[in-house]
């Protein structure tokens, strides 16, 4: 049996790493459009510091996977203890914010823990994360961080996107709200307090060991665009620009599934208009190197002010001694847009120049510091966005392809937002189900 996979991202080479010892699989082909592999899982390099697209780390609460990725990263991997911080009014609040609400004002406290304790909206049914938050958390916890930060990261309000996103975070018990208002730092997350990250050569390591795994049942076709895929008889075809022909007994589809129903032949209408209403955030990584570092021994801080461009700064040097240059901090600042809007359509001075000032508001320059250097990539496909219409798109462009014998796999195959752990879970899972 022959396999065709589009796409060449964490899901697609770990989905042919599962595949290729099976003994009813002649072929595996992985056609990509980039000139290397590895999608949002690739790394750069800058100055000889390398940088990931966005703050990766590797944790789960599935054992199973993190032995998996600690094994694929043998000899080349470390742990870490997270330390990340909210950047609100200039103070530095430990991450989750309402596990450190003693760090705030007088008044943001009382605002926090009374409409907590007090709060009107815990007996309602929700319909959309607004509600959830104004629930679960209160309208000062809401509307301090939760509302402004997620209207920020997601370009979208949140009271128009469901609760997929939001019902798996457990509800903080009252009696921790009151201990961290009290001065006592309660630590949430606790899968994430200690994260694990490569030794050298950044979250792209994880995909280097992927291709380095494979046997010689797997080609790699990089540099390549699609021009159709079509079903023929009881062969998938796959038409590249170069006139380049595939054909395989089985397809799986790992490029965003919005892209894919055009590039399918037989697809319809409805299912076309489906895929095209389903709304994704694009994401700009903006990374200046300074000649200071006033940010602490932190890693990453979340920004809800308006005023500033990036919802998320890191230090890359956090990671490691092989990402730490002792002349410069290097910082990795998310800025995410929509397409159209006024972040897409500025260009890279003016974004760099924002980011600059940002820096400068949350004290992370000063006067005495230089600026090394400063690059900026964007990046079309960052995150689902989950609006109210999601279920009801995605469900009609999955039962299609499913009816077609074609398989969505991945963040933007299936059009779900997913973590590296369970982008290779679901691989794992997919590999059994292919026969």
């Amino acid at each position: 049996m022959d396999v065709t996979i589009l796409g060449g991202g964490l899901s697609s080479l770990s989905l042919a790493y599962n595949l290729q010892d099976k003994d009813n699989i002649d072929r595996i082909i992985i056609i990509e459009k980039e000139s290397n592999v590895g999608g949002l899982c690739r790394s750069y390099n800058l100055n000889g510091i390398n940088y990931d697209i966005g703050p990766h780390i590797i944790f789960s609460k599935d054992q199973e996977i993190l032995e998996h990725m600690k094994w694929l990263l043998t000899n080349n991997y470390h742990t870490k203890r997270r330390s990340n911080k909210i950047i609100h009014k200039n103070t530095l609040v430990q991450y989750p914010f309402e596990n450190d609400l003693s760090r705030l004002s007088d008044e943001d406290k009382l605002y926090a823990v009374n409409s907590f304790v007090h709060n009107p909206y815990e007996n309602y049914k929700i319909r959309d994360m607004n509600q959830f938050f104004l629930k679960t958390f209160g309208e000062g916890i809401t509307n301090l961080y939760l509302r402004p930060y997620n209207e920020k990261i997601w370009k979208f309000s949140p009271c128009f996107m469901n609760t997929m996103m939001v019902e798996r975070i457990p509800k903080p018990p009252k009696e921790d709200i009151l201990r961290s208002a009290q001065g006592e730092t309660v630590d949430g997350y606790l899968h994430q307090l200690f994260f694990g990250y490569p030794d050298n050569g950044g979250m792209e390591s994880i995909i280097k060991s992927y291709v380095n795994k494979f046997n010689n049942k797997i080609k790699i076709i990089t540099s390549a665009n699609i021009v159709s895929v079509s079903k023929e008889i009881d062969k998938y075809k796959v038409v590249l620009s170069n006139k380049q022909e595939i054909l395989s007994d089985k397809l799986i589809s790992t490029i965003p599934v919005n892209e894919f129903t055009y590039l399918y032949k037989k697809t319809p209408r409805s299912v076309k208009d489906a895929s095209a209403n389903l709304k994704y955030n694009s994401i700009m990584i903006a990374i200046l190197q300074v000649s200071k570092d006033l940010s602490g021994d932190n890693f990453a801080f979340y920004v809800a002010d308006p005023n500033i461009i990036f919802h998320r700064i890191s230090k890359v040097n956090f990671l490691g001694d092989n990402y730490y240059d002792k002349d410069k901090t290097t910082y990795m600042a998310e800025i995410t847009y929509r397409e159209n809007d006024i972040y897409d359509k500025m260009n890279n001075e003016d974004i760099l120049k924002r980011v600059c000032l940002g820096l400068e508001k949350i004290g992370f320059v000063d006067n005495e510091t230089k600026i090394l250097d400063k690059c900026i990539k964007r990046f079309k496909y960052a995150y689902v966005i989950y609006d109210m219409d999601y279920e009801k798109n995605i469900d009609k462009v999955r039962k299609y392809f499913d009816k077609e014998g074609i398989y969505l796999h991945g963040r933007f195959g299936n059009f779900e937002y997913i973590n590296m752990d369970r982008a290779i879970k679901d691989s794992m899972v997919l590999s059994n189900i292919i026969k």
